[in-house]
């Protein structure tokens, strides 16, 4: 890290033309090529899927999306000749349009049941060409307008359904500037200076700007979804900004005890930088958690999201390097560099109020720390009842298309006919028409059913029933009533014969995925909470720190999820907000959000630990280190916190209900993580359990590879002191106070020479690691397997020999690398006599204690 600091400090000019090379071609390639995202949807081995698949390979025509075009009148029928006029020829030129397949009309024997029971509300079913997700949304904006231009002063024209849901969500207003404008001002009031909230922002703009053209452009070789880059930006901005704080903050620091603007930027890029790529790749990790689900929107969420991590965290290291060498010391205020130049370099001791406050914790460690966790469990209360499921256009703001046709449908044909219940059946043989017959005159006498629509006269091959609920489609009544049907009536018309019937439909589809995501919950925590263990384990070299970790994220993301209960599913605040009327929490939202919260978590956890641990190294004092590592963090980490609830609460404001629901989630974690756990029940536990923090079994710290976050130490003055001279094994150096202030230099603060100029006192090397060659060899035999799956001639035995080479040297170092480590590490700690060159003496070993003047 510090190789790579120095360069791009030294280099600035360089690494922005890099970067301003890399963002143009990125955004060439991304107007040339566009995006493809997709919001296709598969559960596989679910009934929902089964029926789908059924009628898209028997009857594709019926497999394409049907939204319907509510017309309502004020006062009259529908069936008045003016009205009804008037909306043929609307019905006509919607049919006339393209991805349309069919308009079924209200007006005829085949639409009586299309009218309501007092004539003033009625539908027509439009049927696309193909799902939803597959629809250009231009087409289904055409539709929109040519529907409603027929609306007037009488007649009232709305839309809903899945296609219109989605293009409307197309084109919800944009928020990152309302948050950019947010987290300016909350660094302007942390840093006082205009130089020091421009860095962080412009690292933040440029990283998050090269992830979501890359994901733009990854839409292409993947399923993402329409809101993945929404979330990529909601996470990228908010880590970007934060990284780049907390670099910024050391640097910052740095220069105000004397150091040298090069060896500031070195110094804070070989510890803070660290922390950050350690953070950064905890997240990322957590994101890709999500791989294991094997869904692919949610797979595409949290790739899109870990590329955009990546992107902010390499501007972090690379480009954020660059901009302090370009502004130096003017990322201080005036009144800084007047105090620096006047009185010298300050001390790095943490007082002010976070000092008083850490103070405070660890004498009332046992008070407060309860009092945390009392808050902690009230707001986890709601989550107890949980309900997930997708929310529809009920849920939608109030004077939306797709909300006003929701409730037109809801007044005049009943709550269930936003979501009716769609049973597929597959008739083996002629014998099992009468079967059907029976199933549909069954249903219309099960409760909870308030009407059927099924075919006359059933024939061999697929039938399709359309049953209505008396209940709104998410409410637990029509889920109540299709676990019914599923496990008591179809399964008694399928005894004895060959008919197979498949519930589908909006209720079966989000039931489904309900059902598919609960049940890999367990699977993901477990997955995401021992990847965040391990690497804490590696880190600090403790087993209680990464079981406080993964405690304290469990018990931040409860109490999100109880916020987002409360708002979401019972409706407290949610008017104010804009979100829409109270209905279950959407289904994908505890996977993301867990992934998200996990690795922002390990974000704080790092960055408060490590400043911790790097106390404890120099001290071991327990007491010490926690209190240090809490003063000197907590600002920073409040100030982050800030800048994340502003940029995650601009979010809510973009009228999207499952972005709000991320927004608002997002926003109660961070806000408990800052303020309650890391500034209260963290340092509070820790000091409880005393020296137990930083405990290991020895043989345990034998065999794990070594990875240092806070890099080498500090220099806690940049006033450098004349060599003292060596002590003799036999005699230490014993030097009292007035010697030493004797030694101590009286002038102003010189600044440390150069390291190419101190070549005669080289710094001592670092411990070598068995983790870099194994991910190495890890990396080229992940690149052997992928470039054989991907030979189709005869190039694929060399990518299988590749392939073999690669495992066979992993194999190899798996048994011989980590006693290479072993040697080389006992090397450096114990080194040997070094060799002189003829005609040198060696003092030392004449007696004397003074090193060879040359």
């Amino acid at each position: 890290m510090r190789v790579l600091a120095r360069w791009c400090f030294r280099h600035r000019f360089v690494v922005l033309g890099i970067w301003v090379a890399l963002l143009t071609a990125l955004a060439l390639q991304y107007a040339k090529l566009g995006t493809s995202y997709s919001d296709a949807f598969s559960l596989p081995d679910t009934e929902s899927a089964r029926a789908q698949t059924l009628l898209q390979a028997s009857a594709p025509k019926q497999a394409g999306d049907t939204d319907q075009i509510v017309v309502h009148v004020r006062s009259g029928s529908v069936r008045d000749a003016d009205v009804r006029h008037r909306v043929n020829a609307m019905l006509t030129k919607v049919a006339a349009l393209p991805s349309v397949t069919s308009v079924a009309g209200m007006y005829g024997a085949a639409g009586a049941d299309q009218i309501s029971k007092d004539g003033r509300t009625a539908y027509a079913t439009v049927t696309f060409d193909a799902p939803a997700d597959r629809i250009p949304a231009a087409d289904v904006t055409r539709v929109v307008d040519t529907a409603r231009s027929a609306g007037g002063t009488h007649l009232q024209v709305e839309l809903g359904g899945q296609a219109v849901t989605d293009a409307a969500q197309g084109t919800t207003q944009s928020t990152e500037l309302i948050a950019l404008a947010a987290a300016g001002i909350i660094l302007f009031v942390a840093f006082g200076s205009l130089l020091g909230m421009l860095v962080p922002l412009l690292v933040a703009v440029a990283g998050l700007g090269a992830g979501l053209l890359t994901v733009g452009l990854l839409s292409h070789v993947t399923t993402l979804g329409s809101i993945a880059p929404t979330v990529a930006a909601l996470l990228g901005l908010g880590v970007g900004i934060d990284y780049a704080l907390f670099i910024v903050t050391r640097y910052r620091n740095n220069l105000r005890v004397g150091l040298h603007p090069e060896d500031a930027a070195v110094h804070a890029m070989n510890t803070s930088g660290r922390a950050v790529l350690f953070a950064g790749g905890t997240v990322v990790v957590a994101l890709l958690g999500l791989l294991v689900l094997n869904i692919s929107p949610l797979t595409g969420m949290g790739i899109s999201a870990a590329t955009a991590v990546t992107a902010t965290m390499t501007a972090a290291v690379t480009l954020l390097p660059a901009l302090l060498g370009l502004f130096g010391h003017r990322l201080l205020t005036k009144r800084q560099r007047r105090s620096l130049a006047a009185h010298g370099p300050r001390t790095n001791a943490a007082t002010g109020f976070w000092g008083r406050w850490a103070d405070l914790v660890g004498r009332r460690k046992a008070v407060l720390g309860f009092l945390a966790l009392v808050v902690v469990a009230v707001l986890s209360i709601p989550a107890l009842s949980l309900r997930l499921g997708t929310a529809d256009a009920g849920n939608d703001p109030k004077g939306t298309t797709t909300r006003s046709a929701y409730d037109l449908l809801a007044q005049g044909f009943g709550a269930g006919s936003n979501g009716p219940l769609v049973l597929v059946a597959q008739l083996g043989r002629a014998s099992d028409a009468p079967r059907v017959t029976t199933l549909v005159s069954t249903l219309g006498n099960t409760p909870g059913v308030a009407s059927v629509q099924a075919p006359p006269h059933p024939t061999a091959g697929l039938e399709v029933i359309q049953v209505i609920p008396d209940s709104a489609p998410q409410s637990r009544a029509t889920s109540t009533l299709l676990n019914h049907l599923r496990k008591d009536v179809i399964p008694a018309a399928e005894k004895g014969s060959t008919l197979k019937v498949y519930a589908s439909g909006t209720p079966a589809a989000s039931e489904d995925l309900a059902t598919v995501l609960a049940g890999k919950l367990p699977l993901f925590v477990g997955v995401i909470v021992l990847l965040g263990c391990t690497l804490l384990l590696l880190a600090f070299r403790s087993l209680l720190v990464p079981l406080t970790a993964a405690v304290m994220n469990l018990l931040a993301s409860a109490a999100s999820f109880g916020v987002v209960v409360a708002v979401f599913q019972w409706g407290w605040g949610a008017a104010q907000l804009g979100v829409g009327k109270a209905g279950p929490v959407e289904a994908i939202l505890p996977l993301i959000m867990l992934a998200i919260l996990f690795g922002l978590s390990m974000d704080y956890q790092v960055f408060l630990v490590s400043r911790m641990h790097e106390e404890w190294e120099h001290t071991h004092d327990n007491h010490h280190a926690v209190r240090t590592g809490q003063a000197e963090t907590g600002r920073m980490i409040t100030a982050a916190a800030m800048i994340m609830i502003c940029v995650f609460t601009a979010f809510v404001l973009g009228g999207q209900r499952v972005i709000a629901e991320f927004g608002v989630g997002l926003t109660a974690a961070v806000a408990i993580d800052a303020f309650v756990l890391r500034t209260l029940l963290v340092p509070a536990v820790m000091h409880l359990l005393g020296r137990a923090n930083w405990w290991l079994p020895g043989w345990l710290d034998r065999i794990l590879p070594h990875l240092s976050v806070e890099g080498a130490p500090q220099p806690t003055n940049a006033v450098c002191p004349p060599p003292l001279r060596r002590p003799s094994p036999r005699h230490p150096a014993r030097h009292s106070p007035s010697e030493l202030s004797r030694r101590r230099p009286s002038a102003a603060p010189v600044e440390p020479r150069h390291p190419r100029h101190t070549a005669q006192s080289p710094t001592p090397s670092t411990p070598k690691s068995a983790l870099v060659a194994y991910l190495w060899w890890s990396a080229l035999g992940l690149f052997g397997a992928h470039c054989f799956y991907l030979g189709k001639n005869r190039r694929g035995l060399l990518y299988l020999c590749t392939l073999g080479l690669c495992g066979l040297a992993w194999l190899v170092d798996l048994v011989t690398l980590a006693h290479q480590v072993r040697m080389a590490n006992a090397r450096i700690q114990h080194p040997g006599p070094r060799l002189r060159p003829r005609g040198t003496v060696d003092h030392s070993s004449a007696g004397g204690s003074a090193p060879a003047r040359h």
